[in-house]
């Protein structure tokens, strides 16, 4: 399947936080799967998303990987009969990769999912309960460890239910576990390099959309990314970074990010290339290389 930009760029009807009449719009969901070199990992992940309670597209996103997940990828989705399409996008790093995803999204809601994670059943039935409320425009999914996901339904951590109480215009999880009504992300801006390229883009991306409509946060919805090394420099904020997250009033959260944050982060060097769980590769490419889709 090629991509049709131009019908995936439109957004016709801006979200005013209704759910719409129409069937297609209660189960319509596509998920948005980025990767780069995890052709280890990426055929489990697909598993666990094949065994999904309710439908939906599957847009792989291939962040130039230089090993053969991308064929991993292709041959498991055939096996396990899921819709995909498969695009290439050669600029490196994570949010470049999610921006070209979700320019193939039709579907009223979309989630975004790690090459490294487990998913249960209910995983999307869990993320549109939560939508289903009609000022809800995200939901975040917390994280379980991995040899947790087989004792059922883990139980979500009492700090976290706190702090989802006590913070709930804030993101407490990260962007493994993240679903959104498509126009309401799209609303917000959407995953865009030129606003933020840096590492932290779920947190980032949970900022814009928080000023739309509510984040979700549920006891029953989760994930279990991998136990792995991570052969990279650490790309999380510091201790500092994030309790001044938490303080800061809603009214002052843009100069927090794009004044304060982005500024420490751009002295780090930490761009949203930092998050792949590899060392660097020269891909050979330029940064301006435009994506190109692949048939699925």
């Amino acid at each position: 399947m090629l991509l049709d930009k131009k019908a995936a760029a439109s957004d016709p009807s801006p979200w005013d936080g209704a759910v719409s009449d129409n069937d297609e719009a209660h189960s319509g969901w596509t998920i948005i799967l980025p990767f780069f070199n995890e052709r280890r990992y990426i055929e489990r992940t697909l598993v666990g998303l094949a065994s999904q309670d309710r439908a939906f597209r599957l847009v792989l996103v291939d962040n130039g990987s230089t090993d053969d997940g991308a064929e991993v990828a292709r041959a498991a989705c055939r096996r396990l009969g899921l819709s995909f399409t498969l695009l290439r996008e050669p600029r490196p790093g994570k949010v470049h990769a999610l921006a070209t995803g979700l320019a193939d999204v039709r579907t009223t809601f979309v989630a975004t999912c790690d090459a490294d994670t487990w998913y249960p059943s209910d995983y999307l039935s869990q993320a549109a309960a939560l939508l289903a409320a009609d000022d809800v425009a995200a939901a975040g999914a917390f994280f379980v460890p991995e040899d947790a996901a087989d004792d059922g339904a883990p139980a979500m951590p009492a700090r976290l239910r706190l702090a989802t109480r006590l913070l709930p215009r804030q993101c407490h999880t990260g962007g493994a576990g993240q679903a959104f009504r498509t126009a309401a992300l799209r609303q917000a801006g959407g995953f865009d390099p030129a606003r933020w390229n840096w590492v932290l883009e779920d947190h980032e991306i949970m900022h814009r959309v928080a000023r739309i409509g509510a984040l979700g946060y549920g006891p029953h919805f989760w994930c279990a990314p991998a136990a792995r090394e991570r052969n990279r420099e650490s790309i999380r904020w510091t201790l500092g970074e994030r309790l001044l997250y938490h303080v800061t009033p809603p009214g002052l959260r843009d100069r927090f990010f794009y004044h304060f944050l982005a500024g420490r982060l751009r002295a780090r060097r930490l761009t949203s290339a930092r998050i792949r769980e590899r060392p660097f590769h020269h891909l050979g490419v330029s940064s301006d290389a435009a994506p190109r889709p692949v048939c699925g």
